[in-house]
C-alpha cells in the first residue's frame, strides 16, 4: 500500500469543551481541514477545482472516536481514497495522536461533484479522479509549529 496524505496539526483550546477533551463536532471542522490540504497537495488546492467548474458537497460524514484528543496535543490526519464512482468519491480519515502513536478517530467522508455555478452532480473527469487518487500520495503538510 502507498504511503498516505499526512495533515498534522495542533489541537487549539477553543476546540476543547468543558470535560477538557476536542467537543465531538469538531472532528467534522478537522475532516474539512484535512480535505483542504489533500485538495492543495493533490492538485493545488481547492480553488483550482473551482477554477475548473466544480464544487465538491458532502452527502456522508461517518465518525468513529476511538480515544480523547486534549489541548495541545498534535493529531495527524491521514487521508486514503477509498472509493470513485460516477459523480461521487469516498475518501477516509484516520487521526492519530502524533505524540503517542494512538489512535484517536476515524472518518468516512463521501463528497458529490456538483456543478459550480448550478450545484448540479457533475461525473467526475479523468484528471480529476487521477488527481484525487494519486496526487497527493507520500506527501505531508505540517501546521503543527
Amino acid at each position: 500500500m502507498n504511503q498516505p496524505f499526512e495533515f498534522l496539526f495542533r489541537v487549539r483550546y477553543s476546540e476543547c469543551d468543558p470535560q477538557g477533551v476536542v467537543f465531538n463536532a469538531r472532528y467534522g471542522d478537522y475532516v474539512d481541514l484535512a480535505l483542504t490540504e489533500y485538495m492543495r497537495a493533490a492538485m493545488g488546492g481547492y480553488n483550482e477545482l473551482v477554477h475548473m467548474g466544480f464544487e465538491t458537497q458532502v452527502v456522508r460524514l461517518l465518525t468513529e472516536w476511538k480515544t480523547p484528543a486534549r489541548f495541545d496535543d498534535v493529531l495527524k490526519a491521514s487521508v486514503y481514497p477509498s472509493h470513485f464512482g460516477n459523480t461521487s468519491f469516498t475518501l477516509i480519515f484516520e487521526f492519530i495522536n502524533a505524540g503517542t502513536n494512538v489512535l484517536v478517530a476515524t472518518a468516512q467522508a463521501t463528497y458529490v461533484l456538483v456543478d459550480a455555478k448550478e450545484f448540479t452532480k457533475q461525473t467526475i473527469p479523468a484528471e480529476i479522479k487521477s488527481a484525487l487518487q494519486e496526487g497527493a500520495v507520500g506527501k505531508q503538510i505540517n501546521q503543527a509549529g
